[in-house]
C-alpha cells in the first residue's frame, strides 16, 4: 500500500466516522424530540451537519427516498455509507 493510498483511505475512514456520527445524532433526534444539543456538543453536531449535508443532499436529489406504506426510506444515506466503504477499499489497494 503506497503511501498516497494510506492517506486517502484514513481521510475516507475518518469521514465515515463523521457519518457514524451524524446518524447517532439523527437517532437521538427521533428516539428524543424534546432533546436539544447545547454547549460542545451543539458545535460537533453543527460541525458534521455541515460536512455531510451537502453530499446526502445530492444523492437525495438524484435517489429519492423510497416510500414504504405511510413512510419513507432514506437510502441516500445507505448508498453513501455503502460507497464510502467501497472508496476506503479501493484507498487501501492504491
Amino acid at each position: 500500500m503506497s503511501a498516497v493510498g494510506e492517506i486517502l483511505a484514513t481521510i475516507l475512514w475518518l469521514y465515515w466516522l463523521v457519518f457514524i456520527g451524524r446518524l447517532i445524532f439523527d437517532f437521538v433526534q427521533v428516539f428524543a424530540r424534546s432533546w436539544r444539543p447545547s454547549g460542545i456538543l451543539l458545535l460537533i453536531a453543527e460541525a458534521i451537519y455541515t460536512v455531510t449535508d451537502p453530499p446526502l443532499r445530492l444523492l437525495r436529489r438524484v435517489i429519492p427516498p423510497l416510500r414504504i406504506g405511510g413512510m419513507q426510506f432514506d437510502l441516500a444515506f445507505l448508498i453513501m455509507l455503502i460507497g464510502l466503504q467501497i472508496l476506503i477499499s479501493v484507498a487501501m489497494n492504491l
